[in-house]
């Protein structure tokens, strides 16, 4: 069974507290995804205009991080670019690693830096954090009503000529609908839930969800306890709620993980970290959902979508 979570944070948070990938006490390490035969993890470079004026520098010191951890672990894990470096990954027994950067802004308005950034390896691009880039506006930004700007309609039409991933995970209600009209290519959310379920705002509203299964994109299943409940607390229980909400919507084909481990404070109680991921699938298998429903949620989806786009 392949597993693949769209979203975390880990090589960002073991930067910031000087740890290793290998072993750690965060949500994710080498050790604990090894524990699962075939697992592909997205690992997010994570950059913050409000703590970094220099936005495009955090990106790279963070890419810089991640390559220096899978050179070390490079036993155990390997940077894959598209789908037969998965593949090969997989023949070599080891977890298959995809380079993120959750922050247009590291773009700095430069076109030719989503370039640079694509021969680093990076094959997924989240357009915007929660406020305003020189892409769209983030999905704090409601009032402002903005979308995509004209640099941001350059990027989109950019990632799909160069085979990236978009990911419209924080983007604002205007410009996810603008991005959705220009892209000639399936869009993710990598990680984001159901806003019928939890009203917070940076989940996804009925029509939201429709349009990615009628663009042929993804959803993954975000396990913030804040985007998952609208109580203080959230359980294994509330998972599977809005897991079985975008089901009802859209059928098995558009949805799976995006964990947002280590970019999160915490997590429902019944999850410590990567090694519960089974938890979940086992839910569903309790629910009657058949292997190829939960296969699909796990992994197969999103292979999907990175075989036809990297």
């Amino acid at each position: 069974m392949i597993i693949i979570d769209a979203h975390c944070d880990t090589i960002t948070k073991i930067m910031e507290i000087n740890s290793s990938l290998y072993k750690n006490n965060c949500h994710v390490d080498i050790q604990r995804l090894k524990k699962y035969k075939n697992y592909v993890q997205f690992f997010a470079a994570f950059v913050d205009k409000s703590l970094y004026s220099n936005t495009l520098k955090r990106a790279l010191e963070i890419i810089d991080v991640f390559y220096k951890e899978v050179e070390s672990c490079k036993d155990h894990i390997m940077l894959c670019c598209n789908y037969n470096d998965i593949k090969k990954a997989f023949m070599e027994y080891k977890i298959a690693a995809i380079l993120s950067i959750e922050g247009g802004e590291a773009l700095q308005g430069d076109i030719s830096m989503l370039k640079i950034f694509y021969r680093l390896g990076v094959r997924s691009l989240c357009l915007t954090w929660n406020y305003r880039n020189e892409i769209a506006d983030g999905v704090f930004e409601s009032e402002s009503r903005g979308g995509l700007t004209l640099f941001g309609k350059e990027v989109v039409k950019n990632m799909n000529s160069l085979g990236m991933l978009i990911d419209l995970s924080h983007i604002s209600e205007r410009g996810f609908w603008d991005v959705m009209e220009l892209s000639k290519q399936p869009v993710i959310t990598s990680h984001s839930n159901a806003k019928k379920i939890c009203s917070h705002i940076r989940n996804l509203n009925d029509e939201q969800i429709m349009a990615i299964k009628n663009n042929g994109g993804v959803i993954g299943i975000n396990l913030c306890p804040d985007f998952l409940s609208d109580n203080k607390d959230a359980y294994l229980k509330d998972i599977i709620k809005h897991i079985e909400y975008i089901v009802g919507l859209t059928g098995i084909d558009h949805i799976g993980l995006g964990a947002d481990f280590d970019g999160i404070d915490s997590l429902p109680k019944d999850i410590n970290g990567v090694e519960d991921i089974y938890k979940i699938a086992d839910e569903l298998l309790k629910l009657n959902y058949s292997n190829e429903d939960v296969e699909k949620f796990l992994g197969k989806n999103f292979l999907r979508i990175i075989k036809e786009i990297l």
